[in-house]
């Protein structure tokens, strides 16, 4: 029988040895203390902000998290990660020596935060040096939960081909969140819009291409993938309910073997990714050599790994699709609700064009691993 105590999925951390059991407990209190209706978002922001206080250190630890959250409920997962994301951006300033006014955009422990970096077609977000400090002008498309949070960290255009990174009150006047368009079925609370900033005061964090060119850059993006990952476990189970019954044939446990081993890759690479990140695998030599090849290291791992778990995690619905049919997507709630928002939540991966960019890290390395 499984123990009760143990975590619902295979976790990330190893579980031998006294820190990582502490860990793995810890997480597992905070995940049961979650609020029970992922569908309330102000309950929801308060225990992502709650969280954001006594967040877990290092990068497994913090996948770990996210991914139990995201077996217990995705759009939980989807609020949490950008504002874990948003703190450790404004921890590695701290760390870089950059000085971050926080108090002059009305940050305080309470504050909820996002991160808003996409681009679109036909809309901009510029930022101006001025004499009562740095404003922004424009649009930015791809704000999720914008009407909902306090603040967040923006990417603006400061000249023809630089951007930077701004702390900025998502309260203040000028700011108007749009309401849509959003008629998605997954993620459907998670409102995900343009934002429209109109000569708002913000706050600097780094110089001009820091947000992109610092060593945390890669880890926001397989902090996302691990909610993918942890997202799809209640779907395996699903699937070893139905490899178990008494009338299962060959097929159920053909899907149940796809979608573990599937799981079960995707979980090596993001321990693996885990590993180049904390520089635990890395000879003296390697951990060496200069900062920016160590970032160009990073992006490259960060992007496979990214792209394995998004394939694992697409294996995973497709199985649970051709093995249950269409009884749970109708007669399952939770069931339901979880699919369709791992549908939309994976979108954030760019399918083929992500691939392209892989390629393209394989050739500029000359084919080396």
């Amino acid at each position: 029988m499984p123990d009760p105590d143990s975590p619902p999925s295979p976790l990330l951390l190893d579980g031998d040895g006294e820190g990582a059991r502490a860990s793995a407990s810890a997480i597992r209190a905070t995940v049961a203390a979650l609020p029970a209706d992922g569908g309330d978002l102000g309950a929801t922001i308060a225990a992502a902000v709650e969280i954001g206080g006594r967040r877990p250190q290092g990068v497994l630890a913090t996948w770990e998290l996210l991914a139990a959250v995201a077996a217990r409920d995705v759009a939980m997962a989807r609020v949490l990660e950008p504002h874990l994301d948003a703190l450790g951006i404004l921890e590695e300033a701290r760390a870089a020596g950059i000085d971050v006014d926080l108090d002059a955009v009305g940050s305080g422990p309470a504050s909820s935060w996002a991160v808003f970096a996409a681009e679109g077609p036909g809309v901009r977000l510029d930022a101006a040096d001025t004499a009562e400090g740095w404003v922004l002008t424009g649009t930015k498309p791809w704000c999720s939960l914008a009407a909902e949070l306090s603040h967040a960290l923006v990417t603006a255009w400061v000249g023809p081909g630089e951007r930077r990174l701004f702390a900025v009150s998502l309260r203040g006047p000028g700011v108007t969140a749009r309401p849509g368009p959003w008629h998605s079925r997954g993620l459907s609370e998670i409102v995900s819009a343009p934002v429209d900033f109109e000569g708002v005061h913000a706050v600097p964090v780094g110089e001009a291409g820091w947000y992109l060119r610092r060593p945390g850059f890669a880890h926001g993006g397989v902090g996302v993938a691990a909610c993918w990952w942890g997202g799809a476990f209640p779907l395996r189970a699903a699937l070893l309910a139905a490899a178990a019954a008494e009338r299962a044939d060959q097929l159920a446990l053909m899907h149940l073997g796809r979608a573990d081993t599937a799981l079960w890759a995707a979980r090596a690479a993001l321990r693996e990714a885990a590993d180049v990140f904390d520089g635990a695998h890395r000879t003296a030599r390697e951990r060496s050599v200069a900062a920016d090849d160590d970032a160009v290291l990073q992006k490259h791992v960060a992007a496979r790994a990214r792209t394995v778990v998004a394939g694992a995690v697409e294996t995973v619905l497709t199985a649970a699709a051709h093995a249950l049919g269409p009884l749970p997507l109708v007669a399952d709630e939770e069931h339901a609700r979880r699919v369709a928002d791992l549908q939309i939540y994976i979108r954030q991966h760019h399918a083929e064009r992500d691939l392209a960019r892989v390629g393209a890290d394989v050739v500029t390395a000359g084919g080396a691993w």
